[in-house]
């Protein structure tokens, strides 16, 4: 058997082990990703990347995985859904006494759930190919996960940044095997987003600041995830009750209407996380954090972090003495960022400030996603 048909055959049987092994699809691309140097240096140049240091620690190195694992001809790319059942998006948007937590955060963390299925991968392909050399990444090290999707026919670029299929949304996870061996490679999709810029006007801090560029400093993703320090005051009162990520952008996108349900038990929402009260999640200790969010992506910002957010989404919420004596308490106790946090949610309850202008962008999100949630979702 020719080289040529040995590889074709292989990447077949690839396609099909991902999915057995769970994955929603799988594509494989080469390792140039030249076309996308000028415009990541140019996003780093900006400085939208905020604190996030390591997104320009390793330079070019993200747009060169052959630099990454010497000899990396293909990168087998690789995607698994995480949308919920019974997710209740327009519930928990629509009562600001609860906690919005992205649904990717609200089960278990998937990169090593992900990493362990690629590397199951791997060996299915060693056993075909002893001479096989590879590496598994999953948010693991410097890779330009999306351009790669893309180049491998998963998808394409949204105008959210994120990576969009016809037929399964966005709602999943990226992972890469980096291989030595020169399969044959897929076919990358048109963009299919046309006129549509629903993402764009309905991100509650304006973070969108052109088709695809997201300037993360705005982003109530990377300020409720990324950003140690202190939440700048104008983004407060539209962070609304999110108090983990932020899924807006996707919520609007006609493309999740029809997305898949995931089928990882793993992945759907645990009980603590699921609609929960706001003032209930305030007043965990920090041992019952550590104990409730073990093995969830949202242990990794930490009980301060987790206390700042709430303290915010406590301030946004209507005016209650219960809300007001829980502040006035943790203040108190309260050290470094918290203080000043604190301090700004026991103003706006005391004052009962007029929220009008992010309750309207709310309602006018739950009235869409409404109307086109997949089913259960």
């Amino acid at each position: 058997m020719a080289p040529t048909d040995l590889y074709e055959q292989l990447a077949q049987r690839i396609k099909t082990w991902g999915l057995e092994l769970g994955f929603g699809q799988v594509g494989i691309c080469d390792t140039d990703l030249s076309q996308h140097e000028a415009a990541l240096q140019a996003w780093l140049d900006k400085g939208y990347h905020g604190s996030m240091n390591f997104m320009e620690k390793h330079g070019m190195m993200r747009a060169r995985p052959q630099e990454l694992l010497p000899g990396t001809v293909r990168v087998i790319s690789v995607s698994m859904n995480y949308l919920p059942p019974q997710a209740h998006f327009a519930k928990s948007l629509a009562d600001p006494m609860l906690g919005n937590i992205s649904r990717y955060a609200t089960g278990r963390d998937y990169h090593k759930l992900m990493r362990q299925r690629l590397k199951q991968l791997a060996h299915k392909i060693e056993h075909e190919l002893p001479e096989l050399n590879y590496r598994p990444f999953v948010d693991s090290a410097p890779v330009l996960e999306r351009p790669l999707a893309v180049k491998a026919g998963l998808g394409w670029v949204g105008k959210h940044s994120l990576v969009l299929n016809k037929s399964a949304g966005s709602w999943f996870f990226l992972g890469e095997l980096f291989v030595n061996i020169p399969l044959p490679v897929d076919q990358a999709q048109p963009d299919q987003c046309g006129t549509c810029r629903a993402c764009v006007t309905s991100c509650p801090t304006g973070a969108i600041v052109a088709d695809a560029v997201i300037d993360a400093r705005r982003c109530i993703s990377y300020l409720t995830i990324e950003h140690e320090g202190t939440i700048p005051i104008e983004f407060r009162r539209p962070m609304g009750n999110r108090i983990y990520g932020c899924d807006d952008c996707q919520l609007v996108c006609p493309f999740n209407r029809q997305a898949p349900l995931t089928k990882e038990q793993d992945f759907w929402q645990r009980p603590a996380l699921t609609q929960p009260q706001l003032l209930t999640l305030f007043q965990w200790s920090e041992a019952t954090f550590l104990k409730l969010t073990e093995g969830s992506p949202i242990r990794r910002i930490g009980y301060q972090k987790w206390r700042r957010n709430l303290s915010i989404a406590l301030g946004n919420a209507p005016a209650s003495l219960a809300i007001e004596a829980a502040l006035t308490e943790a203040l108190a106790k309260a050290e470094g960022m918290l203080i000043e946090h604190i301090k700004w949610a026991l103003a706006e309850q005391r004052q009962q400030i007029n929220k009008q202008v992010p309750i309207r962008s709310t309602q006018r999100l739950i009235r869409i996603i409404e109307k086109g949630l997949p089913r259960d979702a």
